[in-house]
Parts: C-alpha cells; structure tokens; sequence
C-alpha cells in the first residue's frame, strides 16, 4: 500500500465522522490559537519597551537607590531607599568628578491630587529639569516647559500631559490657568500633546513641575528617586559609569564595591535585561498556553482509540487483503497527524488574526504605540508541536490497531 493511498484512505475515514474529527481538533486549534496570539503579542510589547528605550539615546544613564534587584523583594526595598541625597548630586555636577557628563537630571515622583474650580484629578508629579523633555523625547503642543532659573528659584510653574488637561479644564483653554496641589497654586505653562504609554511611563497623565518645587513643597524629601546622566559621547560611556560610581561610593564612605547602596544601568543594560524578562515571561505564558495542547493531545488519543475498535473489522479485511501491520500503523498515524497538523493551521490562521485585531486595538484606541509582529518562530512552532502531538498521542491507537489479529478481527462484531 503506498504513502499516497494510505494518505487517501486516512482522509476518506475523517472524512466520514465531521463532526467527530472537528470536535477533535477543537483542543489543536485553542492551544496554538494561544500560543501564536502570546508570541505574537510578547513580541509586539518587547519591541514596543526596546524601541522606547532606544529613542532615549545610547548614552543615556540611569543612577538608582538601593543595590541592584535580583527579585521581587529587592525591588520592593528599592522602592524605600534614600541613598541618593543633595550632595551626590551637586557632586556628580562637578567637572572634576565626572568629566564626561554631559547633562545631569536629578528626579523625583509620586502622586498628588490637583484641583481647578470644582474639578479634582490625581495624576503621576514629576519633579525634574529641563532636561526632562530631551531625554523622554516630550514636548509642549502648547507653551513651554520650565527653564533652569524657574527649578533654582522654586518657581510653583507646571507642565501637564493631554489627559490632566481634559480631566479637569474639558474643552476650555488651560494655559496660564492655575491649579492648587497641596495647597499652593501652580501656574500651567505647557501643555504635552498626547503620547500615550511609554516605556513605563503614561505621559498623558503626567504633570511634570521643577524637582526643588517638587521634593521641597510636595513630597516634603530630602533625597532624590533617581539620576539620569548622559556623557558626551557614546565611547565615554563606560569611563562615565565608573566615574559616577567613585564618586558616589566615596560620599557615601564605601570601600567595598558589594556594599554599594546605589547601582546604575545604562541603555545596552536595560535593553539586555528588558529581553531577558520579556523572554522568559513570553515563554513562561507558552507553557502555560501548551497545556492545552496535551489535553487535545488526549483527546486525539482517545478518538483514535474509539475509531479503531469502531474499524476492528476494516482492519481485519484490509490485512485479509495483503495490508501489513506497517501499512495500517501508517494509516492510523496519518489520520492522527492530519487531525493535529490541520488543528494547527487553522489554530495559526486564528491566532495571527486575533494578534492583528489585539495590536490595532492597542495602537491605535489606547495609544500605546503598538506594531503587529508577525512571529515566524510561533508559526514554525505551532506546525512542529500540532505534528509532533498527533504523532505521540496518535502512536498508540495505530499500534493497538496494527497488532489486531486478521482473522480475530473479521469475527468481530
């Protein structure tokens, strides 16, 4: 019996239990339906944080509190740490320090309550420089954003994102109104054009206000949430890094560098950890996803199982006939494999178009910036799993069915 008849002979067979055989595959097409739509989708958001980042410019780096978070537990002490204070920072300005830096942001963020008229809102307060538009790329669609004279003096002026502006002056003009938070009346020189997410910051429900402001009549710290630096070149990235961490260490008194109660992560670092995470998370919810695969899988076993006590009597003519064990193992085996490999296609098919939907949906009505990829490894992935599953849980039945005994199988009733 060759390939191409018994490749006929296991369609004729599907072919005559539809609805069986759809049902079947039903499990296939959920599991790889999922799985391309997590590919996919992890995929678009990795790209998505790695493009932001890289907008923020190569030799951009970022100085934190605490020691470098190996875990949930590190990050949530990260959050309580105040290593960073006044005297870094006036430290790190200085030339002889720190040579090659070229811009040095202190900043600050927390959360607030602003109020105009009868209107409240609570949006995300950044305290920072100037310098604060260049890095993140963010500019004013109406005004101007605060110069260093305003952030030395104080100044009670604020920037607001697109969003902090509907929330609470609707359709009205909001520039050089003036809003109260925590008490004191902040006059609205700029107003962001709408940006939605990036990276890991809304802009759109962001006010933005001069870090002495911020940490002296605000927040009430003393210390600063982070440091941004960016040197001069990208070559004098690295002597930068190790220059921003002599200086630290020695106003901190640290002789040892495990001791460190700060740590700093360039854009190469961030990019490198950013995949990793993605990654694995990518990865983590695939597992997860798979899951589904192995019930289909059972399932698939048990149909076969079924349809070969259903054919005891087919078997048994068709080895009457001249078929040899081999020949019914391979017919049994390919209606296996085309039960899966045909839930795979139409699982591929599903999930690519539900990514595409899930990607305008992001882009475009959450402004997020988001761009449908089209993930060649989860295509390759869902045909070799949807294949390699008809052939393990298909396995059985066809080796049940090619061990049935000619003459035992023609008395069966």
């Amino acid at each position: 019996m060759i390939l191409k008849y018994t490749f006929k002979t296991a369609i004729n067979s599907l072919k005559t239990h539809k609805s069986r055989s759809s049902l079947t595959i039903l499990g296939i097409v959920i599991g790889i339906t999922s799985i391309i739509l997590i590919m996919s989708l992890g995929k678009g958001a990795q790209d998505l944080i790695l493009g932001q980042l890289k907008m923020m410019g190569s030799k951009v780096i970022a100085v934190a509190p605490g020691r470098q978070p190996k875990g949930m537990t590190d990050m949530l002490g990260m959050m309580s740490t105040n290593s960073l204070k006044e005297k870094d920072y006036e430290s790190l300005k200085k030339k002889s320090n720190v040579p090659h830096a070229e811009k040095i942001m202190p900043l600050v963020y927390g959360s607030e309550t602003m109020v105009f008229e009868n209107q409240t809102y609570r949006p995300t307060i950044f305290g920072a420089t100037d310098f604060f538009a260049k890095i993140y790329n963010i500019y004013p669609d109406q005004g101007r954003i605060f110069t260093e004279e305003e952030a030395n003096s104080y100044a009670d002026v604020a920037v607001i994102g697109s969003k902090v502006k509907e929330e609470l002056f609707g359709d009205s003009d909001a520039l050089d109104k003036r809003v109260k938070i925590k008490g004191r009346n902040f006059k609205i020189i700029g107003i962001l054009s709408k940006k939605g997410q990036t990276t890991f910051i809304n802009f759109d429900d962001t006010v933005i206000v001069p870090y002495t402001t911020a940490q002296q009549y605000l927040f009430g710290i003393k210390y600063f949430n982070r440091f941004v630096v960016e040197a001069d070149s990208e070559e004098n990235v690295d002597i930068t890094v190790e220059d921003i961490k002599i200086t630290l260490r020695n106003n901190h008194g640290i002789t040892d560098p495990e001791k460190d109660d700060f740590f700093l992560e360039t854009q190469a670092e961030g990019i490198k950890s950013v995949s990793a995470i993605m990654s694995v998370f990518t990865l983590f919810l695939t597992a997860v996803a798979a899951i589904s695969l192995i019930v289909g899988g059972v399932g698939i076993m048990n149909i076969m199982l079924v349809s070969v006590t259903e054919r005891t009597r087919e078997i048994g003519l068709r080895k009457a006939l001249g078929a040899t064990s081999n020949d019914i193992l391979s017919q049994f085996l390919l209606e296996a494999v085309t039960l899966t490999g045909t839930g795979g296609m139409i699982g591929i098919m599903i999930g690519s178009f539900l990514s595409f939907i899930a990607s305008l949906i992001l882009g475009k009505v959450l402004a997020l910036g988001w761009q449908f990829s089209f993930s060649i490894p989860a295509i390759i992935l869902g045909l070799v799993v949807s294949g390699g599953i008809g052939l393990i849980f298909g396995l059985y039945p066809a080796r049940s069915a090619a061990k049935k005994s000619p003459m035992e199988a023609l008395r069966h009733e």
